[in-house]
């Protein structure tokens, strides 16, 4: 037996937070969303993708922030990215060097950490 890969990854959000979930997951940094299916819908949540990157937001009632577990996104130009995130009014962190790649960490609208990584 082989792993191949990651389906996704799901973040959590207080309850209710979807449209802001979209605000920042579709309109700021440009992933599309993703119809869940019927069956799951009933839970809340919404879910999120662009290329083979996949986030699915799910609501949890006693939400608390992912702040050193965190999704890893592959960019193509991290400092325009950073550029377009910053105009936009969200806080950009350079990360630490790391060997072949440019990196940084944002944070969701709920605490939730994620880091943009630019392979050079």
């Amino acid at each position: 037996m082989a792993i191949t890969g990651i389906d996704h990854v799901q973040l959590a959000m207080p309850p209710g937070s979807e449209d802001t979930a979209r605000a920042f997951y579709r309109d700021i940094i440009g992933l599309r969303e993703a119809d869940k299916p019927e069956h799951l819908r009933v839970n809340g949540g919404c879910w999120f993708e662009s290329g083979t990157a996949h986030i699915h937001l799910g609501v949890d009632e006693a939400f608390a922030p992912a702040r050193k577990a965190h999704p890893a996104l592959l960019v193509e130009d991290l400092a325009a990215l950073a550029a377009q995130l910053r105009e936009k009014g969200v806080a950009f962190k350079p990360g630490k060097p790391l060997e072949g790649y440019a990196r940084g960490d944002i944070t969701d609208p709920f605490g939730n950490r994620i880091e943009l990584m630019q392979r050079l």
